[in-house]
């Protein structure tokens, strides 16, 4: 069992790490300008272990989903447990929109939802068993249970009306070519936009 635990961290750290290096190096110099080799030195990985996990260079674009949870996953130590439900709900967006806006280029971002808006395959975005949506479901049953937020509307319902606020500002900030901060913009909304679910 601990064989396997070790193997699945490992598994998790090397696919991690080439994900963080490629965003970077994204960032950085641009995606085009990136290379596979660049990715790699700057994972301190294999090609071998690379091209177990990921295609090439455009198979690494649907992983920004992958790179938000790893920002969810962090957040999660650090959120103040006192907070309520809503209040929990909009750290996160600002936290989240923060990382985005210092360090994800737009260019990438709005290739991101290209591919989620024209692939047949996986939409990493939609994955419900990503921590994204996990962690939603349950600040929100949380919140319901508390009496904080309204019962007569479902948690999967409250779920999708966060998360699709929150792609429609991405996909607003990517056309506008980030005239305004994403961040800025999402904290006076947002709050307005879901205050209906608040008790």
């Amino acid at each position: 069992m601990d064989g396997y635990i070790m193997r699945k961290t490992q598994t998790r750290n090397t696919k991690g790490k080439i994900i963080a290096a490629a965003w970077k190096l994204f960032y950085e110099q641009g995606y085009e300008d990136t290379t596979v080799d660049e990715i790699i030195r700057a994972a301190q990985t294999s090609k071998g272990s690379f091209y177990h996990y990921f295609s090439g260079k455009d198979a690494l674009l649907s992983t920004l989903a992958y790179l938000f949870d790893e920002k969810y996953e962090e957040l999660l130590g650090e959120m103040d447990e006192s907070m309520g439900s809503f209040e929990k709900l909009i750290y996160l967006n600002n936290e989240l929109f923060t990382m985005i806006e210092d360090s994800i280029s737009i260019d990438l971002l709005a290739r991101l939802l290209s591919t989620q808006l024209i692939t047949r395959g996986e939409k990493s975005l939609l994955d419900r068993n990503r921590l994204y949506y996990r962690l939603l479901r349950q600040i929100i049953s949380e919140g319901q249970e508390k009496g904080e937020l309204r019962a007569d509307v479902s948690v999967g319902e409250i779920v999708k009306i966060y998360a699709l606020c929150e792609r429609s500002f991405l996909y607003d900030w990517c056309i506008s070519g980030g005239e305004y901060s994403l961040r800025s913009y999402s904290q006076r909304m947002l709050p307005m936009l879901l205050a209906d679910f608040r008790l």
